[in-house]
């Protein structure tokens, strides 16, 4: 199709019902929550050149490009790209940014950050785990500060130093400053104010935004499937199941959306890694992360013969114990899986439970899930299913997510429904 400059001017269309509605959610977006806010597709032009969870890069665009001004947007992309280009440390040029750092003496690093105490030496050691260096001494008061560092590591500006003199035992890098790449803190009232602005419906699709997809492009039942998975980000011990084919991006949320969550890639792990060390006398996963999501169900295998029903104990109660020691944690558990076939043909030749191992088949595992979300009612993602308007920052949605952990809404459901008498205390 073609057009000339000199063609007969058309007549004015009507804008489209769905396009004045997505205009209307960007202005309230941008009155409500002005610096809150970032267009989507800012975030997929960055991502594609950085392998960097969403939460790394939408904290680096909220500081440049938090705004509707397309002059500051494309200034501040600018920025953002060359803070990666600069800082951020790929894997391959690892070698090259060691030789920066010992030239310079300093250097201002983007990477993942593991901390481990050297018992030995007494001094904690920093692993960075793009640029190779597994021993750069931290202060313990930085440990301190972020105890995370301990258990799963988390993404870092880290500021490195280089000193080495003659007979040094220890290694020549150090971390002298360190910030975690997270909100530092979330005015509760700032966003229920601005709340108000919007309708139910709205705000639903606020929050499909903020993760990444277009409402406009996915069915109402869709939608809540979604923010069902954003279910035990705000509440404490909440566990949920959810299987279906591959490519509905099941994970997605649990590894890119929030610093506060940990996914943990199907496979061995152990009794000591997610609830407590007792040689260590440290508290696992469950103890430092809000939600402990673990991919690929049909893996999961403790080297620990009891550790399936310590777990069975740590979702019926937050608690479990080890050893003489009596544990209470906060972290909900979420189980992600693959249905290979057709769910009619699923149900008439065994159950909906099936991906999940042996050694966790059984009743009273199941009977502790809230829900299971049912992932063939999902769409396999497609590009037109990603936003390119405004969202919540996902540091800033993170931030929020996380103080409302701190509410209780067990007693909302008395306003609605009233349970019978056949139902016992834990489907209650």
């Amino acid at each position: 199709m073609t057009f000339s400059m000199d063609s007969e001017p058309q007549p004015d269309m009507p804008p489209h019902p769905a396009a004045e509605q997505e205009s209307d959610l960007d202005t309230l977006l941008n009155a409500h929550f002005a610096g809150r806010v970032v267009r989507k597709d800012l975030t997929q032009r960055v991502k594609e050149g950085a392998n960097v969870p969403v939460y790394v890069l939408e904290y680096l665009l909220g500081m440049y490009c938090a705004t509707d001004d397309p002059e500051v947007i494309d200034e501040g992309l600018k920025n953002v790209k060359t803070i990666l280009t600069d800082n951020y440390v790929r894997p391959d040029e690892a070698e090259k940014v060691k030789s920066l750092v010992r030239e310079r003496g300093s250097f201002k690093v983007i990477d993942r950050v593991t901390v481990r105490l050297n018992e030995k030496q007494d001094c904690y050691e920093a692993a960075f785990s793009n640029l190779g260096i597994k021993d750069a001494e931290i202060s313990a008061g930085i440990v301190k500060e972020h105890e995370k560092l301990l258990v799963g590591g988390i993404w870092v500006i880290a500021t490195l130093s280089y000193y080495h003199e003659e007979g040094q035992r220890g290694s020549p890098f150090g971390v002298s400053q360190l910030k975690p790449i997270q909100m530092p803190h979330m005015n509760m009232e700032e966003l229920f104010e601005g709340r108000r602005g919007f309708t139910t419906d709205q705000w639903r699709e606020v929050l499909i935004r903020s993760i990444g997809m277009e409402p406009a492009e996915l069915d109402a039942e869709v939608q809540w499937h979604l923010l069902a998975r954003m279910i035990p980000f705000v509440e404490n011990n909440y566990n949920v199941c959810e299987l279906g084919p591959r490519g509905t991006g099941k994970s997605h949320i649990y590894k890119e959306c929030s610093p506060n969550s940990i996914l943990v890639s199907g496979g061995q792990t152990t009794v000591a890694n997610l609830f407590y060390n007792m040689s260590s006398r440290r508290i696992g996963l469950v103890g430092m992360w809000d939600l402990v999501a673990f991919d690929e169900v049909a893996g999961i295998s403790f080297k620990d013969k009891d550790g399936v029903q310590i777990m069975k104990d740590y979702m019926a109660s937050g608690s479990f114990a080890r050893g003489r020691e009596q544990m209470e944690a906060s972290a909900s558990m979420v189980f992600i899986g693959n249905i290979n076939q057709s769910v009619e043909s699923l149900v008439k030749t065994s159950h909906l439970l099936t991906p999940f191992p042996d050694a966790m088949i059984d009743a009273a595992f199941f009977d502790r899930f809230h829900a299971y979300i049912p992932g063939w009612e999902i769409p396999k993602m497609r590009p037109s299913f990603f936003t390119q308007r405004y969202g919540f920052i996902v540091d800033y949605l993170a931030e929020f997510f996380r103080e409302m952990r701190k509410r209780s809404f067990a007693d909302a459901i008395d306003q609605h429904f009233r349970l019978g008498d056949n139902l016992n205390q834990r489907d209650v």
